[in-house]
């Protein structure tokens, strides 16, 4: 403003070409500030606004309001603000009329003949592309000012109006009829056909926030070795953008009106994933068994949640589980809990006995803070950063991985706080150890590995994100909508193989793509928890599913008694630490962990103990857990069908009873007679004269 109040042409000019950068850069980062600044009204078209109507005061003030440049160039921008709004409502109608009841994968869907998308250029950020076309007109009216030739004004106001009317003209073509997705009715048709013809006898039904895509992620494998045909069914979109890959058919529907009146009549088994408000949709469904599975097997309160006796059954992993609600006497009955392992812990390696590495690592992987201020729920906010210390100071070195919980500080600025001195601690430490002259003779041999281990996951990172693959891999971008996906993406047994391959090929370049001395900070989906307990020698945890899960490792492990319960106490409260090294929050029994980790079995006092608790918290090792749950589906399946069986054959003999006479009625095959009903049932004559007089 104040350079076009001076007025000075060249500062004016810089003011312009730096506000449309930081713009640039802002939207492209998104950056808390903008979303600021929306909040007060000073959004993305006010800026643009604001910047054209000081445009307009600079040429006032160079003495230039009388001039046919001046009023073009307010007629122009006049013009061109006002083609926002049909820009704006093409844009929204062109997303809504493409947008489906559901969202599908591995679903065929060729009969609804869904067109593809328009192209990823018009619709992806297309407020600020829209916006960003004044850049033209700005740019030709001050050539026009410093020049004295009004045509660069003209020109570039020209080609600012010309390219917003092309932009508008460009999206006219997606709102015909066969550019958009069929009606409501007539997708739901087609999903109920394919589900009809699919027949799914199994379903794992979830709902929850993004954050929490993790939970349904964990049954992936287990769904696709699931006897029957299984189908996963969601309820948000945002959790199928987070989904990972899979085979099995998914069904993501979003409204509880559209799920409720599907064709899920061959279902018979029903697993939940979380315990949420729209379980309930599927619950009222009385022809399928419903199974709380859960995300994690665990001593936290969630463990036991009262919600959980709505279900028919609960499935632990092995008798802890069963034992966990018998204490809690929230209402689940022993009878419907069934022990069936943990499928998902299959990749785990069992310990050795003797670390992997010259140079022992240890895990801290704490939990989150939760959603209340327990002290007891995560270590990180009173012994995380002590633990860490201790870990990195010991006096035998030690390799330390730190890999928090995903949701650590998003409800605790105090836990974010501790999250990011902690990161900067191993950070810090791993920095050092890299100057270290202990590891330059290590380092200088294993160059030239860490170097083609770094160039194999680039390649591998790229053949990733051309496979659409989630993960480190960061996919690039298909122009496709959700339309278009669903209509295109079908399993492919060929790419399936291939992904599991890059994965694996993934994991295995990343740990020899630095030092076995190096810290580390693992954030993020890959690599995967289950692939930081095989690198480990030993794990520090919080109280969650991430220790019930370790302890089939048979590695040792210690749990912070961040509460402050007192070893005996907190071993009372909690299965899966009988077996722990128990840490105060100063952490000053590490010792005895890494001693557990590194002096053999002399020193390992818990080991025993380890493998007693492994059978009681996870069942035992033979029959491999797949084919316990498989055992459970199947048996579910059995009470389910016997159920409705049962219902249909009640409901036959009540409808066959109402349809035969009562005693009392006459036994007459004509036409019903009105008559006094205490006249009693009709003899032969009367009967044969009521014939004659019905035939007469």
């Amino acid at each position: 403003m104040l350079a076009a109040l001076i007025p000075n042409l060249w500062i004016f000019a810089a003011a312009v070409a730096a506000t449309y950068v930081a713009d640039q850069h802002l939207h492209q980062r998104g950056s808390y500030l903008i979303n600021r600044l929306g909040k007060v009204r000073a959004g993305l078209s006010i800026r643009f606004l604001v910047r054209q109507l000081l445009l307009i005061l600079l040429l006032a003030r160079m003495q230039l309001a009388e001039q046919t440049i001046f009023y073009l160039t307010i007629a122009s921008l006049l013009l061109f603000y006002g083609l926002q709004a049909p820009h704006g409502a093409l844009v929204t109608l062109v997303r809504l009329r493409r947008k489906m009841p559901v969202v599908t994968r591995n679903i065929d869907l060729g009969m609804l003949r869904i067109p593809s998308a328009p192209p990823r250029r018009l619709l992806n950020r297309s407020a600020e592309k829209m916006l960003h076309l004044d850049i033209f007109g700005f740019t030709g009216v001050l050539i026009a000012v410093q020049s004295g030739k009004d045509v660069f004004g003209y020109v570039g106001l020209g080609l600012t109006v010309a390219l917003a009317i092309g932009y508008v003209a460009a999206l006219l073509p997606y709102l015909r009829r066969n550019r958009r997705v069929p009606a409501v009715d007539t997708v739901l048709q087609g999903v109920d056909e394919w589900l009809r013809e699919y027949r799914p006898t199994t379903v794992l039904y979830f709902s929850g926030s993004r954050d929490s895509a993790y939970q349904v992620n964990m049954w992936l494998d287990t769904m696709k070795q699931v006897e029957g045909r299984p189908l996963i069914v969601l309820r948000e979109r945002h959790i199928v953008g987070q989904l990972g890959p899979t085979s099995v058919p998914v069904l993501c529907v979003p409204s509880a009106t559209h799920l409720m009146n599907m064709d899920l009549s061959t279902v018979r088994v029903a697993l939940y994933a979380a315990n949420v408000g729209k379980n309930i949709h599927m619950l009222r469904v009385p022809t399928m068994k419903h199974v709380f599975i859960g995300h994690g097997d665990s001593d936290k309160v969630a463990s036991i949640n009262p919600f959980s006796k709505v279900y028919d059954e609960v499935w632990s992993a092995g008798r802890a589980g069963r034992d966990r609600y018998a204490l809690a006497d929230v209402g689940v009955r022993d009878e419907d809990i069934v022990e069936v392992g943990r499928p998902q812990l299959a990749p785990i390696q069992t310990w050795t006995g003797t670390p992997k590495n010259p140079v022992p690592t240890v895990l801290y992987a704490p939990t989150w803070e939760g959603w209340d201020d327990n002290p007891g729920n995560t270590s990180i906010l009173l012994a995380g950063e002590n633990i860490v210390r201790r870990l990195l100071e010991a006096q035998e070195p030690v390799r330390v991985l730190y890999k928090p919980h995903p949701f650590t500080g998003t409800r605790s600025p105090q836990a974010k706080a501790v999250h990011a001195r902690i990161t900067a601690m191993v950070e810090a430490a791993a920095a050092e150890r890299a100057t270290d002259a202990r590891w330059a003779k290590d380092a200088a041999e294993l160059q030239a590995e860490q170097s083609a281990a770094t160039a194999e996951l680039a390649r591998i990172e790229a053949r990733l994100g051309e496979l659409g693959a989630k993960g480190r891999g960061k996919a690039k971008p298909t122009g496709k909508d959700e339309a278009e996906t669903s209509r295109d993406a079908l399993a492919d047994p060929a790419r399936e193989a291939e992904l599991a391959q890059l994965k694996d090929e993934w994991n295995a370049a990343y740990w020899r793509s630095f030092g076995w001395w190096e810290h580390r900070v693992i954030t993020g989906a890959e690599p995967r928890l289950y692939d930081c307990f095989n690198e480990s020698d030993g794990m520090v945890s919080d109280i969650s599913s991430v220790v019930s899960d370790f302890i089939a490792s048979g590695k040792p492990y210690a749990v912070t008694d961040s509460a402050e319960l007192g070893v005996e106490e907190f071993k009372q409260q909690n299965t899966a630490v009988r077996a722990a090294v128990i840490l105060s929050n100063s952490a000053a029994q590490l010792d005895e962990l890494l001693a557990a980790i590194t002096g053999g079995e002399s020193a390992d006092l818990l080991a025993d103990a380890r493998r007693e608790l492994k059978a009681y918290l996870l069942g035992p090792d033979e029959p491999a857990s797949i084919v316990q749950f498989n055992d459970a589906v199947r048996a579910l399946a059995d009470k389910s069908e016997a159920r409705n069986q049962g219902v249909a054959q009640r409901m036959g003999v009540e409808l066959a009873a109402a349809a035969e006479p009562s005693d009392s009625a006459p036994e007459a095959t004509g036409d019903p007679v009105d008559g006094d009903s205490s006249t009693g049932d009709l003899t032969g004559s009367e009967s044969a004269d009521v014939d004659s007089t019905v035939a007469g």
